[in-house]
């Protein structure tokens, strides 16, 4: 998916009336070598990878849906932004044990890796992009289990890179203002804290709607007997869910994300 003026390859004219260039995407793996090349040259150095994971969403919603969701809300991000670029999605994220099977890994298509695995990946990723030329990466985790990972992760890298001009941001906001702030939002709209629930209920499968609608089965999600722990759902029930609703949470992740990446951005 691409957003606004970024969907166009085009030279657009900057203040002085001169063209520049204008990037076709803001998803890394949908350029070319000298897109992105040029986007750099341009000024595009703020990487943001975006972490989602494979995990059993309940029946109503698919196997990916913290991979769309992250991939649509960082493109967003980096639209405002206009000074970022979107890296290929993480997928394999610790989600638990594999046996015994522990969390999610209860269900069938979660997929797991070791904590040690994944902050390896996150890792290399983060030095690949290092040595393209970006000089701002941000870490960004749709999935609450691994956040603890991603701030240890910018933790090591910042230690290595001391004195480069190379630095890292580990953006748990990102995930925070999912929770209690959206939570607020949706209160605000006369939703009950009961539907709001902890997982694969009304907030999250909101969300998901308004991002990726496409992977929400509308009429399973109101089916009352599936809604159990049994069945992957963690309290309160998404039969209410909605596109608009979803929206109160995009717009509160987009616009707090993107005023702590321009703070870290900023920063000497």
């Amino acid at each position: 998916m691409k957003f606004g003026i970024l969907g166009v390859a085009a030279l657009a004219l900057g203040l002085s009336g001169q063209p520049v260039w204008a990037a076709p995407t803001v998803y890394l793996e949908e350029m070319t070598w000298t897109e992105l090349r040029d986007a750099l040259a341009a000024g595009r150095t703020t990487a943001i990878i975006p972490i989602g994971g494979t995990e059993q969403s309940g029946p109503h919603m698919a196997l990916g849906k913290h991979n769309a969701r992250v991939k649509i809300i960082a493109g967003l991000i980096a639209e405002k932004l206009g000074d970022a670029i979107v890296a290929p999605v993480m997928a394999y994220v610790p989600e638990g044990a594999i046996d015994p099977p522990t969390e999610h890994m209860k269900f069938p298509g979660t997929l797991t890796v070791s904590d040690a695995a994944f902050e390896q990946v996150l890792e290399s990723a983060a030095g690949s992009l290092r040595h393209a030329g970006f000089r701002r990466i941000v870490f960004i985790g749709d999935h609450g289990g691994y956040q603890s990972d991603l701030s240890l992760v910018a933790d090591r890298l910042n230690a290595k890179w001391k004195g480069s001009d190379t630095r890292v941001l580990a953006d748990r906001d990102y995930y925070r203002l999912a929770q209690e702030p959206y939570a607020a939002a949706l209160q605000a709209k006369g939703i009950t804290p009961e539907e709001i629930g902890t997982h694969a209920a009304l907030a999250d499968t909101s969300l998901l709607m308004a991002t990726d609608p496409g992977m929400v089965r509308t009429e399973t999600m109101k089916d009352a007997t599936l809604m159990t722990k049994e069945q992957g759902i963690y309290g309160g029930s998404p039969a209410r869910s909605s596109a608009a609703l979803g929206q109160l949470g995009i717009d509160l992740i987009v616009s707090g994300t993107v005023t702590a990446i321009r703070k870290f951005e900023a920063a000497p």
